[in-house]
């Protein structure tokens, strides 16, 4: 162990710290400290890049970031263990997502998630909501595709269930990690990709897309082409001050189901075989 580590603060107001720990999940492999204004990372390694590519979705944004940085060298102790105690086990309807360092729970859908990505292992609202949304539009046989699949816990949760799978991300490193957490859980996809929907012309059963509303409006189209008929959507990672956004994006199709958590909503939509409305419930 190093004498030393480098530790970046990155502060942003609170409503942004979600979405923005879930983009560094995305670049960094290392741990992540969450509060309500901050989000920490550590590493023995150099940690400036992580401000590059944040600089760089800044500059990217048409409302930019207020957002400041603090690197300080820090003298080394086992913050690994304290970071291993502080993620703790979550449970979602049967899903039970645990680390390496807890056990596997009797009688529950076992997941296992790479430690480092805070994000993607279900403590959040929004991959929270789309395990139980997945729970109720996913059984045996069933073909799904995971847009934006991060860590891969969604894919790995209709998989677990007896789904076919696919995967797809526009960022390099949440392939590899979703391809670890599958090789980690020992299942197998049918197919992953770097890219979005556009990358497939098949036809699947079940679309699950945690994303922001604006790139599901973006992408609205293809979504919509590649569900089959009597297939379902399970669109979420939508503030609930944007939900209009994506439900004038959708409203040909029928909606199933509303889930509010915190301040994200998941929202299921079902592409009728009959053209007849499914009442919400």
């Amino acid at each position: 162990m190093q004498k030393y580590y480098n530790q970046l603060t990155i502060k942003v107001k609170e409503s942004l710290i979600e979405p923005l720990a879930d983009f560094v999940a995305t670049i960094s492999d290392e741990a992540l400290e969450i509060g309500s204004d901050r989000i920490i990372l550590r590493s023995e390694d150099e940690l400036e890049y992580v401000i590059d590519r944040l600089e760089e979705l800044n500059s990217s944004l048409d409302r930019k970031m207020n957002i400041s940085y603090e690197m300080q060298k820090m003298e080394n102790v086992d913050w690994i263990e304290s970071y291993k105690q502080s993620i703790s086990p979550i449970e979602a309807g049967n899903f039970h997502i645990h680390p390496q360092w807890h056990e596997a729970k009797e009688g529950r859908i076992n997941i296992l998630i790479n430690p480092a990505l805070a994000f993607g292992s279900g403590h959040h609202a929004t991959t929270y909501s789309c395990l139980l949304a997945i729970e109720e539009c996913v059984n045996r046989g069933k073909r799904v595709l995971d847009v934006g699949c991060g860590s891969g816990i969604l894919a790995l949760a209709a998989r677990k269930l007896g789904a076919e799978v696919e995967l797809c991300d526009t960022d390099p490193l949440a392939i590899e990690s979703a391809r670890e957490n599958f090789a980690l859980n020992g299942e197998e996809y049918a197919r992953i990709w770097e890219g979005s929907v556009s990358g497939s012309d098949g036809k699947y059963d079940v679309i699950v897309a945690n994303i922001i509303a604006d790139v599901l409006r973006a992408i609205a189209l293809q979504l919509k082409e590649r569900v089959a008929e009597g297939g379902y959507l399970i669109l979420s990672g939508i503030l609930d001050k944007k939900e209009s956004i994506v439900t004038d994006s959708f409203k040909d199709l029928h909606p199933v189901k509303r889930i509010a958590r915190d301040e994200w909503v998941t929202l299921i939509y079902k592409k009728d075989a009959d053209g007849s409305a499914e009442q919400q419930r």
